[in-house]
């Protein structure tokens, strides 16, 4: 039998998207032949899908789907970026985001029918882990709709139309210029993209994130030694400051460095032809909370995995 070394396994798991024990079967099994070993792979079908389902998927794509007053965000989890990359991956994705435009919640969009396939999103995927050869999951979708106005959407890192590695989708209600206001969301998300608010607005901020900043400022703020009047003063002026790094409406505008939010939104107005509210926003940033675990090396992994060990 020929030997069987890292760099072979390495090279099978990156031509297959295949798991490295299974990269390293499918090589002893073929005696090392590479084409007749990704055959082999091909072969295992859902029969790996279970196996697979316990390993850490914290790659794969965001994807985004918009039509007019309606617009969808899906994060669909791979283990690796090489996955992220293959075709029939990226197309799955974004079926699923459109998908999810037809939906209201996330249970919602893993028993929908998913297109083509006569079967539901949850069962398609699970199929998908089989042919592409790694875990994968539809971990988070969201949705938002307004009756009048857009939800503009834009994805950052694109890959390929709609699919990237963070999605933003920001709803403004008006019944001004669809165009314009369409122009204004996709900025609005470009600037959701980059700061990564909480919330949209002050109100909306969860009060325990507000109490837990409060307690931390008067704690700093006591250690001036100032009487009490003073130390409220300056709590307060400090959480003006955290509002204006977290609450979206709060926020400078980084594409001109000086407007807030909230002025742009009431200067757009006349633009559009019509008062505009910020009705939400949502942005998914692939990974964002995953468990990944301990960092592996990837060479001392593919060679634990020739030898055996």
């Amino acid at each position: 039998m020929s030997e069987i070394t890292a760099s072979m396994v390495k090279e099978l798991r990156e031509t297959s998207g295949a798991g490295m024990m299974d990269c390293k079967a499918a090589l002893q099994e073929c005696d090392g032949d590479m084409a007749a070993a990704v055959d082999w792979l091909r072969t295992k079908g859902l029969a790996k899908a279970a196996k697979k389902a316990g390993r850490v998927a914290a790659d794969g794509l965001v994807g985004v789907a918009s039509e007019g007053t309606a617009g969808a965000v899906v994060e669909v989890n791979s283990e690796t970026d090489f996955v992220a990359r293959n075709e029939t991956f990226q197309s799955m994705v974004g079926d699923i985001a459109t998908v999810a435009l037809g939906t209201e919640s996330h249970d919602g969009l893993l028993a929908a029918d998913y297109p083509g396939a006569g079967k539901s999103v949850e069962a398609h995927v699970t199929e998908m882990v089989g042919t592409i050869g790694e875990n994968m999951t539809v971990r988070r979708s969201e949705k938002l709709s307004v009756e009048n106005g857009v939800v503009a959407s834009y994805i950052h890192n694109q890959v390929v139309d709609g699919l990237g590695k963070i999605g933003v989708l920001v709803a403004l209600a008006s019944t001004g210029d669809t165009a314009k206001l369409e122009a204004l969301g996709r900025q609005l998300a470009m600037h959701v993209a980059a700061t990564n608010p909480l919330a949209a607005t002050i109100d909306d901020l969860d009060p325990a994130e507000t109490e837990r900043e409060r307690a931390v400022l008067v704690a700093e703020a006591k250690e001036s030694g100032k009487p009490d009047e003073i130390i409220e003063k300056m709590v307060e002026g400090r959480l003006r400051k955290f509002y204006e790094e977290v609450v979206l409406t709060s926020q400078t505008f980084v594409i001109d460095g000086e407007t807030r939010i909230e002025k742009l939104l009431q200067n757009a107005a006349g633009d559009v032809g019509g008062e505009v509210a910020l009705k939400g926003f949502v942005r998914f940033e692939l990974g964002a909370g995953v468990d990944k675990g301990e960092e592996a090396d990837f060479a001392a992994e593919v060679a634990a995995a020739v030898s055996g060990s």
